[in-house]
């Protein structure tokens, strides 16, 4: 279905920002993905932020309760969800008063009036109601009677007052597509998808769009509707991805390319689930999940099957790495190859199970016992998970170990368009396994990069001892000599260290010297390189340097710090990556740190940039 033919004006916009929020069961996450795809496929850049509340199940109405979706659209190229918004949607007073800050001054809000009651603000905390003493006359204020409409739309289906307020979303939905000259059309689709089976509840969807919509064309209260055209960009095939999806992709990818079968032992655990969730359903591709009864469990069975001669995956988040500690250490010393995946969150311990943060670093740097290095890669964007999975693997399989892939919540929940790759583009991961040759087989010979022979068990001559307990060099036979551990740990420790001459050199967003080099890695890059952008279009003598692989550094890494007056590093931690660098390089540096469960707006990173230039 195309938009209706305009009735009022249409203002022509380069971007906007847009926040669904609501209860948890108010179909906000569902309203804000509709939205999302549907811009997708009118051809804008987009990216989002989903915000999940962290109580399962948190009394309804109540702040504590609240979910929201982000979504940030655009003709240009974007790198972010946007640092403030410029429609709000409130289902409720708790995702009002929770949100509004966010809302620019001038912004559109668009409040469900029916859920305004003395209840509902009470739940809230409002001593007043907003939508009436005048606190809100900063903004264009819209107050729609959402629920009431929507009862009148679904009128006549059957469908109880319960079932009937399910579909105030779908009311929001319409409202908010009219608003921005949005079709209905990929929403309708999705709803004969999704409801096809349950005839009522797809008609009462369809009537409560369509209403939404109609609300918009028609009433006086709202005199504008606004457009954001295409964006430029680059010729493909692309698809709206979501990090956790790309992630899993790439894991599968990087076993057919290496031609082996992949192997997931999870636990579940918030926002790491959905690998375990989307890699169940590829079977048909001989793909192997197992959901174990604990985190001891799910990294040991990955490290058997690295054993058994298949592509070992396992994913958590930091409470779940914790518990893995002592079977990485068991990685390490059996140098198997596998993933370990940690798409963090906020902590410590159970922490803020559904917020952002980037505070696992130091965990994955050094949270085992004894001298045990892993290679640590991290993702910088959603669509980055996809090509971060085949490189980790290939790194591991190469040189026979453990590496981490380091991702986070806002990554893996949001999502960006995602060029669709050629798949002959990407380059194969071969493996190659020995075979008994009539010799003596010494399961710890190491080749040039230091690798140990990938040996599959019941290969006849290849009979070997693997375990915890320290090997000696080349025959693999336990050994307690103090000059042969000594050795081993330093042999460990050389075979992470020469990755760096196997991955490509540290590239520079700017100038290769300069007045400030802001360094970031994982899912800071967005915000970083925005704000570079804006410093650079201001004649400030500023380069973004955005790293990948966190250890080992690429090669010229260390000449690249050297090359600057200042080094700013932004972190969604306090300081982890800023104390690295200035340990092992003796550099000054200056950090710019939140541990506040949502990412950087780049007006944070500006000012800091600004601050520091003078």
């Amino acid at each position: 279905m195309a938009t209706a033919t305009p009735s009022k004006p249409v203002s022509d916009l380069v971007e906007a920002t847009v926040r669904f929020c609501g209860d948890s069961g108010d179909g906000m996450q569902l309203a804000g993905t509709q939205f999302t795809n549907t811009s997708a496929l009118l051809g804008n850049d987009v990216a989002t932020f989903p915000d999940f509340p962290a109580e399962i199940r948190a009394p309804r109405g109540t702040k504590a309760g609240v979910s929201g979706f982000q979504i940030h659209f655009s003709s240009t190229e974007i790198f972010t969800p946007g640092d403030t918004v410029d429609a709000l949607v409130a289902m409720n007073p708790a995702a009002l008063v929770t949100n509004l800050a966010d809302l620019r001054d001038g912004g559109i809000l668009l409040v469900n009036k029916d859920a305004f009651d003395k209840k509902g603000l009470e739940q809230a905390g409002y001593a007043t109601d907003p939508l009436e003493d005048g606190s809100l006359e900063k903004y264009k204020m819209h107050s729609v009677e959402m629920t009431k409409l929507t009862r009148l739309a679904v009128e006549g289906l059957g469908l109880s007052q319960k079932e009937a307020d399910r579909c105030r979303n779908f009311f929001a939905m319409g409202l908010v597509f009219w608003l921005y000259d949005r079709s209905l059309e990929p929403t309708l689709r999705f709803i004969e998808s999704k409801f096809g089976k349950l005839p009522s509840v797809a008609q009462a969807n369809t009537n409560a769009l369509k209403a939404g919509f109609n609300y918009g064309e028609t009433v006086e209260a709202i005199n504008t509707q606004y457009h954001v055209g295409p964006a430029k960009l680059k010729p493909g095939t692309y698809r709206n991805i979501e990090g956790n999806l790309a992630l899993a992709w790439g894991l599968l990818a990087a076993a057919r390319l290496s031609n082996k079968r992949l192997f997931l032992g999870a636990y579940p655990i918030t926002p790491a689930s959905d690998v375990l969730h989307y890699l169940s359903n590829y079977k048909n591709f001989d793909v192997l999940t197992f959901q174990a009864e604990d985190e001891i469990a799910a990294v040991t069975s990955a490290i058997g099957a690295a054993f058994a001669g298949e592509m070992a995956v396992t994913a958590s988040s930091g409470p779940g790495i914790a518990l893995k500690g002592e079977a990485l250490g068991l990685a390490v010393m059996t140098e198997l190859p596998m993933l370990v995946i940690n798409v963090q969150r906020g902590g410590p311990s159970t922490g803020l199970p559904t917020k952002t943060e980037q505070a696992d670093l130091n965990q994955a740097l050094f949270g085992r016992n004894g001298e045990c290095p892993m290679p640590i890669i991290a993702a910088r964007s959603p669509g980055d998970c996809f090509y971060v999975a085949q490189e980790a693997w290939r790194i591991a399989t190469r040189f026979m170990l453990p590496v981490f892939v380091l991702t986070d919540g806002y990554i893996a929940n949001g999502s960006e368009p995602w060029q669709i790759p050629n798949v002959s583009d990407l380059p194969r991961i071969d493996i190659n396994h020995p075979i008994a040759n009539g010799e003596e087989f010494q399961p710890y010979a190491r080749d040039e990069r230091l690798a140990r022979p990938w040996a599959i068990p019941g290969t006849p001559g290849l009979e070997h001892r693997i375990g915890g307990l320290e090997k000696a060099n080349i025959t693999g036979n336990v050994s307690y000599d103090p000059i042969n551990h000594e050795k081993m740990c330093l042999l460990r420790q050389q075979k992470v260290d020469n990755i760096a001459d196997d991955i490509p050199l540290q590239e520079l967003d700017g100038p290769d010297s300069g007045d400030l080099l802001v360094l970031s890695w994982g899912g800071t890059y967005g915000s970083c390189a925005t704000a570079v952008h804006t410093a650079q279009k201001s004649g400030q003598k500023v380069s973004h340097c955005h790293l990948r692989y966190l250890n080992p550094f690429p090669k010229n890494f260390e000449k690249i710090l050297h090359s600057f007056d200042k080094i700013l590093i932004p972190e969604l931690n306090l300081g982890q990556l800023n104390a690295v660098i200035r340990a092992k390089f003796l550099i000054d540096t200056v950090g710019l740190n939140k541990v506040q469960g949502k990412p950087f707006s780049v007006i944070e990173i500006v000012n800091k940039i600004n601050s520091l230039l003078g």
